[in-house]
């Protein structure tokens, strides 16, 4: 069966990208078993050059990288319009709290830390890949997750089937959100994307903006996720769980007689 999110007839292309050559084999192996075209880079300015010519659907990133860091990588792939899109898993020994902060804010889509398994490997990088797969798209200038519904040639937004009445600033921020489906967003990328990164403008109104886009949404502001110390998510929410039922009354005890 073909992995999901690659073009039509074709399976997708991974780019592996670390230093180590025995990581890089290691990695292109298993990958490869799963039927995705896989090529390989041992530095941050092959990695770029890669990504620009040969357009993969993600890439495995190293952040240990002689020449350019990984972070350095991430950072130019997300800066590009052409490489934008590209899925990126950080594959790195780093494990620190901020580490793995700083990859996401910088636009990561996930973090494995070594040394890993292959097959979780393999998992993390088929989950990315259907999370690009299926566009928020519905059909031409139409957005729509669960019961939202974002035209934008009308700008408009309906909430099952009732308009909801948002602000220019609001109607840009749900955009960017649903557009960026599944991708954590930084304050700061919201700030550069939604407001242009005036400079009288704080991350502290990016808050404030998604604080009053949830009240407007109703039960569907639950898709805005908060990544805490980083920022947003526009995600499909959990399922409630259903709350434990009540334990039943003790029998009665029997009167002895």
């Amino acid at each position: 069966m073909r992995p999901d999110g690659g073009g039509a007839g074709e399976p997708p292309r991974i780019l592996v990208v670390d230093d180590e050559a025995d990581i890089t084999a290691l990695v292109a192996y298993h990958l490869a078993k799963e039927g995705y075209r896989v090529t390989t880079a041992g530095t941050g300015a092959d990695a770029l050059r890669a990504a620009r010519e040969e357009r993969p659907d993600l890439v495995v990133l190293d952040l240990m990288l002689p020449g350019h860091s990984g972070y350095e990588v991430l950072t130019e792939l997300r800066r590009r319009e052409e490489t934008r899109d590209i899925g990126v898993l950080l594959l790195t020994a780093r494990k620190e709290e901020p580490d793995r902060i700083k990859g996401l804010t910088l636009g990561a889509d996930d973090y494995l830390a070594k040394p890993f398994s292959p097959k979780e490997l393999v998992l993390r990088v088929g989950a990315i890949l259907r999370r690009l797969a299926a566009p928020a798209v519905a059909g031409g200038n139409r957005l729509t997750a669960g019961s939202i519904a974002l035209d934008r040639a009308a700008h408009r937004v309906m909430v099952q089937d009732q308009e909801i009445e948002l602000t220019a600033t609001e109607f840009k921020l749900l955009e960017r959100l649903i557009e960026r489906r599944d991708r954590v967003q930084s304050r700061t990328q919201l700030l550069e994307s939604v407001w242009q990164a005036q400079p009288d403008i704080q991350t502290r109104t990016v808050d404030m903006h998604v604080q009053r886009l949830r009240a407007k949404l109703g039960p569907a502001g639950d898709w805005i996720e908060t990544v805490r110390a980083v920022g947003y998510r526009f995600r499909e929410p959990a399922s409630p769980r259903s709350s434990p039922s009540a334990p039943s009354s003790p029998p009665a005890r029997r009167r002895r007689t």
